[in-house]
């Protein structure tokens, strides 16, 4: 089983983005939102992904994921029969240290709420906290992308 250990903060302003080596759109649906056994399709740049997620841990902060990239035009066909609510956002890599920041900056209904996520390789490691990093909300369900196509940031 692959584990996925992260910690996820929210983001105080976007000087992220100076630092940013990479950027890529993300467009994603979900085939089942259950915190069991959350479905995912995603385009993210020129490529389509698949992901089953399980329930997490008590601290929120690490859960099986398993994921495959599919062909694009196999997602596309997905996202029309996945749950209302699609999730559009940026997602920018920044390295910090030995880390890489994954911060995603969302649109549409979720437009105003910057996140940003570091994966560790256990719940205790030590990692750098850049400047713009805010409070941490790892384990607060409501900042699950499972949960904000279902109450997105527009409606809190």
């Amino acid at each position: 089983m692959a584990q996925e250990i992260e910690r996820k903060f929210l983001v105080l302003n976007e000087s992220f983005k100076a630092a940013a080596a990479k950027s890529t759109r993300i467009t994603q649906g979900y085939l089942s939102s259950l915190p069991e056994r959350t479905v995912r399709v995603r385009i993210k740049g020129a490529a389509g992904f698949i992901t089953i997620k399980g329930i997490g841990s008590a601290s929120g902060a690490s859960r099986y994921e398993w994921e495959k990239e599919i062909p694009i035009h196999e997602v596309e066909e997905l996202l029309k029969i996945c749950e209302p609510g699609v999730i559009d956002k940026t997602r920018y890599e920044i390295k910090i240290g030995v880390h890489t920041f994954e911060v995603d900056e969302f649109y549409g209904e979720n437009q105003g709420l910057i996140v940003a996520e570091v994966e560790l390789g256990s719940e205790g490691e030590e990692y750098l906290k850049p400047s713009w990093l805010g409070i941490e909300v790892t384990g607060d369900v409501k900042y699950y992308n499972s949960m904000l196509m279902k109450n997105p940031y527009c409606k809190w």
